[in-house]
């Protein structure tokens, strides 16, 4: 089976964005944008891949899943599809599938369609956020990837927005960069 990974940024109070939904205060530099591209390069927009003249590896995921709200912001900036590399899912009732052809807007049960994308051939799947439908999908999730950054927002958009459910992960290794962030990989604890 594929497995389901929730690659996220985070503060480190908890917030993967601010209540308007932006990441301006994350750090970034350089050398750990390369190491990402070389690590997680399937996680980079598409645009970041035309823009440094570098292909996408293809070595983790395949398809890409993520709720209305971090769609949007994309939509907003005018992409269509911003990892068009991957087969893109848009979870939400409220988008309109013949408004967005470069993606599969589902509107039905984000668990039935996750399920379904692991039974089939491929790599892995990226969950690309936001923190409702982590919640929805946390009994799915098979490995929780935290870029944690150096800030604490106060207020914003939680890495996981759901009802109090404790849930136990292994630690299996870890990454610091120069800028603050360090990258922590966690499997789900059998």
């Amino acid at each position: 089976m594929r497995p389901l990974t929730y690659l996220v940024a985070s503060s480190l109070d908890g917030r993967i964005a601010a209540p308007d939904g932006s990441t301006d205060a994350f750090p970034f530099d350089p050398a750990y944008g390369a190491a990402l591209a070389q690590d997680w390069g399937d996680a980079l927009p598409t645009a970041f891949h035309t823009a440094f003249g570098t292909t996408p590896p293809g070595d983790r995921f395949d398809a890409v899943v993520m709720g209305r709200g971090t769609f949007e912001p994309a939509l907003q900036a005018g992409v269509a599809d911003p990892y068009a590399h991957l087969d893109t899912y848009v979870c939400s009732t409220t988008l309109d599938p013949a408004e967005h052809p470069g993606v599969t807007v589902v509107a039905a049960d984000p668990v039935a369609l996750v399920r379904d994308l692991k039974r089939a051939d491929g790599t892995g799947i990226w969950l690309c956020g936001g923190g409702r439908l982590a919640a929805t999908l946390a009994d799915e999730i098979d490995r929780l990837v935290v870029k944690l950054n150096p800030v604490t927002l106060g207020a914003g958009r939680p890495l996981v927005d759901g009802a109090y459910d404790p849930r136990a992960w292994r630690l299996e290794s870890t990454r610091t960069f120069e800028v603050g962030v360090v990258l922590l990989e966690y499997a789900r604890q059998s």
